[in-house]
């Protein structure tokens, strides 16, 4: 099975930015679809973007399209999410998570999961 570790995390100020890096190991990366989840405190878990197995599949939460990209390096065995003009209601623990399907937007298809990383947002 694969372990996930985030890292990128922080402090930002509205309008900043901030770069998610997740790094993959103990299995083959590019056999799992990844996706960015966030879950704010008394909130439930919901994905930011998506990427498939090769990248040629990318999915986004209507209130980051625009602002946010997701991309993979399978030779790296890293997945990113670039975080552009950033919003306090984009406060929360950011998680990386991994899927055996090829693309999935189901939070449920996801067994693999980081231990979350805190961005935090200040107006």
């Amino acid at each position: 099975q694969v372990q996930l570790v985030e890292s990128g995390g922080g402090l930002a100020q509205t309008g900043g930015s901030l770069r998610l890096s997740c790094a993959a190991s103990g299995s083959i990366f590019s056999t799992y679809a990844m996706g960015w989840f966030r879950q704010a405190p008394g909130t439930e878990r919901e994905l930011v973007a998506a990427i498939s197995r090769n990248g040629d599949i990318t999915y986004y939460f209507d209130s980051v399209k625009g602002r946010f990209t997701i991309s993979r390096d399978n030779a790296k065995n890293t997945v990113h999410l670039q975080m552009n003009k950033l919003k306090p209601e984009d406060t929360a623990v950011y998680y990386c998570a991994a899927s055996v399907l090829y693309y999935s937007t189901t939070i449920y298809s996801y067994n693999y999961w980081g231990q979350g990383t805190q961005v935090t947002v200040s107006s």
